[in-house]
Formats: C-alpha cells, sequence, structure tokens
C-alpha cells in the first residue's frame, strides 16, 4: 500500500525512475558490503594476526588507509584497521607467486561503545565502565579535533615523560 502512495506521489518518469531503482537496490542488498565467511575481521584501531602457509618476501595491500600490514618473521602478518572499509592483502613468495590473497573487513567495535547523535552529527564515547571520549571517524568535526587533539597532547606528554626518564637513568 505505502509503494502505490509513493508512486503515485512521486511526479515524473525520471524521479520516479530513480525511486523505483533506489527501492531494488535496497530490496536486494546492495548497501553496505558485509563480511564474508573467509574475510579477516579487522576493528577499527586493532590489529589481527594472520599466519601464512610459508613465508613472503612481499606484501601488497590494496588499500593503505584502510589497514595497515606489518610482516613479522616470514610468515606471519599483523593487520591494523586503519579506517571502515574493505581491501585485500596479497602475500607474494621469493618467486613472486601468490600465497595468500586475504579479504580484509575492518568495522567497529560495538561493543562498549556509544554513539550520542544530536541532528546529524554524531558523538562517539568507549564506555568500560565509565564512558570516555572516542576518535572515530565519521564523528563531528569540531568533536573529532577536540579528541584528536587531547590524544596528541598526551602522547606528545608521555613521550617527554619517557624521554626525561631515560636522561635521568643514564646520569
Amino acid at each position: 500500500m505505502r509503494l502505490r502512495a509513493l508512486f503515485s506521489a512521486v511526479s515524473g518518469g525520471f524521479l520516479r525512475h530513480t525511486v523505483l531503482v533506489s527501492l531494488a537496490l535496497m530490496s536486494f542488498g546492495a548497501g553496505p558490503q558485509t563480511a564474508n565467511a573467509g574475510d579477516l575481521i579487522v576493528r577499527y584501531d586493532q590489529s589481527q594476526l594472520l599466519r601464512l602457509p610459508r613465508p613472503a618476501t612481499e606484501i601488497i595491500i590494496g588499500n593503505p588507509s584502510i589497514a595497515d600490514v606489518s610482516l613479522q618473521g616470514g610468515n606471519l602478518l599483523v593487520v591494523t584497521g586503519k579506517t571502515f572499509g574493505i581491501t585485500n592483502v596479497i602475500a607474494l613468495d621469493a618467486d613472486r607467486n601468490v600465497i595468500q590473497d586475504q579479504r580484509v573487513v575492518v568495522e567497529r567495535d560495538e561493543n562498549r561503545v556509544v554513539n550520542l547523535h544530536k541532528g546529524g552529527t554524531r558523538f562517539t564515547y568507549s564506555c568500560s565502565p565509565n564512558c570516555e571520549t572516542n576518535l572515530t571517524i565519521g564523528d563531528d568535526k569540531s568533536y573529532f579535533e577536540m579528541v584528536q587533539k587531547h590524544n596528541s597532547d598526551k602522547t606528545r606528554f608521555s613521550e617527554g615523560a619517557a624521554d626525561s626518564a631515560g636522561g635521568q637513568a643514564a646520569q
């Protein structure tokens, strides 16, 4: 019933066609891609280990802005989720043969995450057990910049404290 009302309310062929295509895409699941059984699921800002069947000499990352990969000891990869999305990692041996072509899905860790929505803006908090700000791509721009500045200040402060402690121990 609602679809008939929607189509009768839509005037013009182009607009009616656009609505029809949009509804068809939504009904066939053409929305956000989801993980498949063989995918490596990595949480945003976390790492996952991927063990290869034999040592690799070269690693290719489909989209390095989504995930970062480091090779540990020849056949162990550390895959870190940098932003939300889907990419792949290809491991090659010394003869440039493909050892593994692994799809990587970077997702949000929904456990203990609270999203506060105010109109069209979002603010993310990690609550375990107290709620603290969480630097998450897609949050309100000014909130994101404020959290990013505080995180950078904290890192600079702790690096300075570590440098001071190291200097005092050497004296």
